[in-house]
């Protein structure tokens, strides 16, 4: 008998071994729950590599796609050339998984998504939609288009994915002096509650003056204030949000992650053409770094994460997207006048930042 009790006991710490083995070689890629806002998932920085052509993209095809806005319809509306829908980001240290829209359906069953942020979201929104739909094309969806919340939900799954527009993230609301931009106040973070997978961001409105700035004064506390610098001011309202995560984000239940600083591609001096803007740009800068560098919001991004107590993790997409000054719509937007040098055709490079989160879930 006591020969029998050890035989078994050393075959249940082999099999102990075995799964922690395993467990280690799933955590080279997917360790991302204690990840604060850093860039690396153990063992592979996602976010470090290059762009190579890749004949088998793109993922899906935006003609049968319906959840396509006309502002990132580039090929409908007469962009004339397919290259820029060849590429695949390749990180140096490791293969990124392609996105199998099933499997997401399958892991994400019975829960709820939601991108919450500005026309970003709004592009990363519907990427991810086109996505899973390419690989489930026949099943039933309900769309939704609101200004404020929209959604996507695959009936058979029970998934619904969801868009909330807040710009800033923080509350811009309507006093007697005029429209307010409340830097410490997020009562529209209720909508927010009770989901599965958040996915954050914000920054270009930060900038906007003049007639396309919708607010009239900043807010924080009692201070009223006609302007303000604007990294000071984004720091703010980001610290505003960064304490609502800690706050009301039960980390039994949702993952966090921030959509990291989208980079525009108006001024050809960033890459060296000073001439230029992304207008007629047709593919992607060699090499793995920009050379103007990092935009300044990044490192706020970067110091508002280090303070956030639960795990949020960073989709650091910035430098990858600067090398992609072919990926616009230009002037083949059904929505913008003139030239868009800010937000992404689809398909296109926000099917990257999807495939990169769905590495990192």
């Amino acid at each position: 008998m006591g020969f029998r009790v050890q035989a078994l006991f050393a075959l249940f710490l082999q099999v102990v071994a075995l799964f922690v083995e395993a467990a280690k070689a799933e955590h080279v890629f997917y360790n991302v729950s204690g990840l604060r806002g850093r860039k690396q998932v153990s063992g592979c920085n996602l976010f470090q590599g290059k762009w190579v052509f890749d004949p088998s993209y793109p993922l899906y095809d935006s003609s049968s796609c319906p959840f396509i806005d006309p502002e990132f319809d580039c090929q409908k509306y007469g962009r004339p050339d397919k290259q820029y829908l060849k590429y695949a980001w390749k990180p140096d240290s490791c293969d990124l998984p392609r996105f199998d829209g099933m499997d997401f359906l399958t892991r994400w069953r019975g829960k709820k998504i939601m991108f919450v942020g500005d026309s970003l979201s709004l592009n990363m929104f519907e990427s991810l939609s086109c996505m899973i739909h390419a690989s489930v094309p026949n099943t039933k969806t309900s769309f939704l288009r609101k200004d404020t919340l929209s959604s996507v939900t695959f009936q058979d799954y029970g998934v619904t994915v969801f868009l909330y527009r807040t710009p800033y993230l923080v509350d811009l609301v309507k006093e007697p002096v005029g429209r307010v931009l409340k830097l410490d106040s997020i009562e529209s973070g209720n909508a927010w509650k009770g989901m599965d997978l958040l996915i954050f961001n914000s920054w270009h409105w930060w900038l906007h003056t003049g007639k396309s700035q919708p607010w009239d004064y900043l807010r924080e506390g009692t201070n009223l204030y006609k302007d303000m610098d604007r990294l000071t001011a984004f720091y703010k309202g980001l610290s505003t949000w960064a304490r609502w995560v800690d706050l009301n984000v039960d980390i039994s239940r949702t993952k966090v992650f921030f959509q990291g600083i989208s980079p525009t591609h108006y001024q050809g001096k960033e890459w060296n053409q000073p001439k230029k803007n992304c207008n007629g740009e047709l593919e992607p800068l060699s090499g793995s770094t920009y050379p103007a560098g990092a935009p300044p919001a990044a490192a706020v991004v970067s110091r508002v994460l280090s303070t956030i107590k639960k795990p949020v993790y960073l989709l650091d997409i910035t430098t990858l997207s600067q090398l992609r000054k072919d990926a616009h719509p230009a002037a083949y937007s059904g929505d913008h006048s003139g030239n868009d040098c800010s937000h992404w055709c689809l398909p296109g490079l926000p099917d990257t930042w999807n495939q990169l989160l769905y590495a990192a879930l």
